[in-house]
């Protein structure tokens, strides 16, 4: 009850739910984002674009059939906005690296570590195994950055619903056959 208030205030514009809602998930979202081994600088700076990001998604009626809690919610969105950044730095670090072609030899292609963790191989795995639309899907939503509005415009989904339904699915498919390989 206390969080559809603040949600109805949010979508009002009003500052002190927003200030509310900021102070109280602070400190909880910065000791969350500890375990994914970024900044706290980083972690602050996320922490307030998925503030922002909440605040809009609010004041746009996304949250008026909200299902989970807020500060689910929110962590939610942070956690996608880290990923993002340490996809993003990750690209740094491997640009920062440039070699002159004249000077490659295999020892410079050994530095890097391409290989995968145990999870990883099994999702690859898995991947591998779904149908086209499920790639597809997932491949824009999780690798290309895509949000499920933009993926409704690319493949042409009638709504929103559809394409968040269609990616829930192809997570469970590939829980599933994650599962079964064990």
């Amino acid at each position: 009850m206390i969080e559809k208030k603040l949600l109805i205030a949010l979508k009002n514009d009003d500052k002190s739910a927003l200030k509310s809602i900021y102070i109280e998930y602070k400190l909880p979202f910065l000791n969350f984002a500890k375990k994914f081994n970024i900044s706290e600088d980083d972690s602050l700076d996320i922490y307030q674009d998925a503030i922002v990001s909440l605040r809009e998604n609010c004041m746009k009626g996304h949250l008026d059939d909200m299902k989970s809690e807020l500060k689910t919610y929110l962590f939610s969105i942070g956690k996608y906005m880290i990923y993002k950044r340490l996809k993003e730095k990750h690209k740094l670090h491997l640009v920062d690296r440039v070699v002159e072609t004249s000077d490659l030899n295999d020892d410079h292609f050994n530095e890097i570590d391409y290989s995968f963790n145990s999870k990883q191989k099994q999702i690859q795995e898995a991947f591998k195994k779904l149908g086209k639309q499920c790639q597809t899907i997932l491949n824009l939503f999780y690798v290309r950055g895509f949000t499920l509005e933009e993926i409704v415009d690319e493949l042409n989904y009638n709504n929103y619903n559809v394409a968040k339904s269609q990616k829930s699915r192809c997570l469970q498919k590939i829980k599933d056959i994650i599962l079964n390989s064990k």
